[in-house]
C-alpha cells in the first residue's frame, strides 16, 4: 500500500479532523451477511473540467465502498455509462486528502484493471446485483444524468429491489430512473447529494448538472447539512428505505455500511423495499 511519509500522514489527520473524509463511528457492525453477494460500483466516463484541466470521479468516491464491499465478503464489479476507462480526478490522489483506500488503490492492480477496462453498464444484468453504488466526482455532472443506459439499468435495478445510492454528484445516476409504474423514482424520496452551495465553492458552477437542483426539480425531497466553513468538510447520510444516499465523500464510509446493513435486514425478512 502507498502510504505517504509521516508529514503527510499527520496533516491527513489534522484534514479529517476537520471534517475531511472522517472514519465511520459506527463500529463492530456483523457484516457477514452479505458475504457471496453482489455490489456494482458506477462510475464516470469523463475526464475534462476544462480545456487543459482533468475530471472525473473523486478517488474515495469509488475506492471506499469497493473496498468496503469487498472486504465484506462480498463480489463487487465496476461499470460505467460507455465501458473502459473510468478517469480519477488527480486532485483527489493528493497525498493529504486522498484515504487509506486510495493508498490501497494505487498499490493495486486489479482494481485499476477494472477501473481501466469498466464494465458497460448497459450490459449488464441488473437483477444480479444486491447493491447499485453510483460514484461521485466532478465528472459525474457530464454522463451519470444523462445516459440512456444508465437511466435503464438504474430503473432495472429499482425494479428488482436492489439497495441502491451513492454519494455527491453520484445521485444523478438515478436522476431517470424510473419505478415500474413509470414514475421518476426520486419523486417524494428523501434524499441527499452535493449541495448547490458546495459546486458555488469549489467553482465548479459550469458544470452542466447540479446534484441538488437537478434532483430538485425531480421532485426529490432534497436535504442537507452546512459547514461553519466549508461544505467540502459537511456529511450527513439519507436513508429512505432501499435508498441510502450521502452529501459528499466524507459520507463514503457509512453510505457502504448502511447499504450493506439493509441487504442484510431484507434477506433477514426484517424489512421491505419502502420501510
Amino acid at each position: 500500500m502507498k502510504t505517504p511519509p509521516g508529514p503527510v500522514l499527520r496533516l491527513r489527520k489534522a484534514l479529517q479532523k476537520a471534517g475531511m473524509h472522517p472514519d465511520d463511528d459506527v463500529t463492530g457492525v456483523d457484516l457477514s451477511g452479505v458475504a457471496g453477494r453482489r455490489a456494482l460500483v458506477v462510475a464516470t466516463n469523463h475526464g475534462t473540467l476544462k480545456p487543459g484541466k482533468a475530471t472525473g470521479v473523486f478517488g474515495s468516491e469509488l475506492t471506499v465502498p469497493y473496498y468496503a464491499f469487498l472486504d465484506a465478503g462480498m463480489e463487487v464489479d465496476v461499470a460505467s455509462p460507455r465501458g473502459g476507462d473510468i478517469p480519477f480526478d488527480p486532485t483527489s490522489f493528493r497525498p493529504p486528502i486522498r484515504t487509506t483506500e486510495d493508498d490501497r488503490y494505487l498499490d493495486d492492480p486489479v482494481l485499476q484493471d477494472l477501473c481501466e477496462n469498466s464494465l458497460a453498464i448497459g450490459d449488464l444484468d441488473m437483477s444480479t446485483y444486491d447493491i447499485v453504488f453510483f460514484a461521485g466526482g466532478w465528472g459525474a455532472a457530464w454522463d451519470l444524468g444523462r445516459s440512456e443506459a444508465v437511466a435503464a439499468q438504474a430503473s432495472a435495478a429499482v425494479a428488482n429491489e436492489a439497495v441502491v445510492g451513492g454519494v455527491c454528484h453520484g445521485p444523478l445516476g438515478l436522476l431517470q430512473a424510473t419505478n415500474p409504474d413509470g414514475t421518476l423514482f426520486v419523486e417524494g424520496r428523501r434524499l441527499t447529494a452535493v449541495t448547490d452551495r458546495q459546486v458555488k465553492q469549489l467553482g465548479i458552477s459550469h458544470t452542466p448538472q447540479h446534484p441538488e437542483r437537478e434532483l430538485r426539480n425531480a421532485g426529490a425531497l432534497y436535504e442537507s447539512t452546512r459547514h461553519k466553513r466549508r461544505d467540502a468538510f459537511a456529511n450527513h447520510v439519507v436513508v429512505d428505505g432501499d435508498l441510502i444516499t450521502g452529501q459528499n465523500q466524507n459520507a463514503g464510509p457509512m453510505v457502504a455500511r448502511e447499504m450493506m446493513q439493509r441487504v442484510i435486514a431484507k434477506l433477514d425478512g426484517k424489512v421491505g423495499a419502502e420501510s
